[in-house]
Formats: structure tokens, sequence, C-alpha cells
């Protein structure tokens, strides 16, 4: 899910401002755009939590401040996973990092109206109805289960990470009108080798 308050100010690489020791550099991957089938596919569960893991999380992290988002979820750089990140904050708050690992929603209240987009279908918005308030139940990196309640911006972008993680897309809440209009750009815009 890209940060809807994009400007043209640089935004952070994924390396911390801190002086670190050997921080090693994080991959950036390509984030997967609209039409490759692993974003329609609901995902496998992770069940091997170890070092890769921890450095995979960091890498998503990295490349989805790369790519200017606030939500990235496995299947959108290749990989069957039922796992995704989230950083409302798009890297300037460290600690607003939250890694959702076999994740759940377990309750989800209110409803609101607001412009969405996705890193994995760039250019395009549109209006999505969303829960207020949200609360998902999840694995960190490291295995230990999490709770927590997410409102407003964080509680859309965990049900727009989730969606991801069950092979669901933003388009899918929008109107067969809207999503049509923007199938058919997406299609014209593959004929002349622009996606």
């Amino acid at each position: 899910m890209p940060d809807k308050s994009t400007s043209s100010e640089a935004r952070p690489s994924g390396a911390s401002a801190t002086a670190e020791v050997a921080t090693p550099p994080r991959k950036i991957y390509p984030i997967v755009k609209y039409g490759d089938p692993i974003l329609e596919k609901p995902t496998a569960a992770v069940n091997k939590f170890d070092t890769n893991l921890e450095q995979l999380a960091e890498d998503m992290f990295a490349s989805m401040y790369a790519a200017q988002g606030v939500g990235l979820a496995a299947p959108q750089i290749g990989l069957n996973l039922r796992m995704a990140v989230v950083d409302v904050t798009v890297g300037k708050n460290p600690e607003a990092k939250i890694v959702l690992i076999n994740p759940e929603i377990t309750h989800a209240e209110g409803e609101v109206r607001e412009e969405e987009g996705c890193l994995s279908i760039p250019g395009f918005r549109g209006y999505v109805i969303r829960p207020q308030f949200v609360t998902v139940k999840a694995l960190n990196a490291k295995g230990e289960p999490f709770e927590m309640r997410g409102e407003n911006m964080l509680a859309r972008a965990f049900c727009h990470e989730i969606d991801h993680l069950n092979g669901v897309l933003f388009l899918q809440h929008l109107s067969m009108l809207k999503r049509d209009l923007i199938k058919r750009k997406i299609k014209k815009l593959k004929k002349q080798g622009e996606w």
C-alpha cells in the first residue's frame, strides 16, 4: 500500500540514521505488478522462524520504503508466504515498524471510505470502505505471538496487507465500473510495453 502523502521529498532507503555496527546491506526487491498470478492466490503459512526470516522482514521494509509505501506483503515481492510489513510513518519512526506473520483480523468495527492505492497497481487509486478499527492477531519475525489494535490509516493498512495474503487486491473492493476501467487502462499499458 503506497503512502498517500507521497511527495518529491527524499524517503529513507531503509538504512538507519543512527550509527549502527555493521548493518548488512538490505536487498531491495522489485515490486510484482498486477497481472502476476501470485497476487491473486492465498499464501502459505510461515512455520520456520530463523535469522533468514528476520533478514527478509528487514529487506521487505527497505523495499517498501524504496517504493514509498506504508505496507508490503510477501506476494508483492514474489514470495508465497503469509507475511507482511507495515509502517504508516514511512520510516520516520523506527518504533512504528510492524511485522505481521500468519496474521488474522479478530475484530473490526466502524466504517471509513478513503482513497486507496497499491504498490502492485502503481498509478491507480480508488475509494475503498474499510473498518475504522481492527484488532490483529499475528506472530512477529521471532515467532512470538502478539495482538494489536489499529485505527484509521493503520487499520486500513492491516486490512489491505491481509487481503494481499488472501489473494485479494483492493480492486475487488471497487465498483464493477471502476474496476473494469482500471483493468482496461492496464491492458493498454501492457500493449504499449509500459506495465
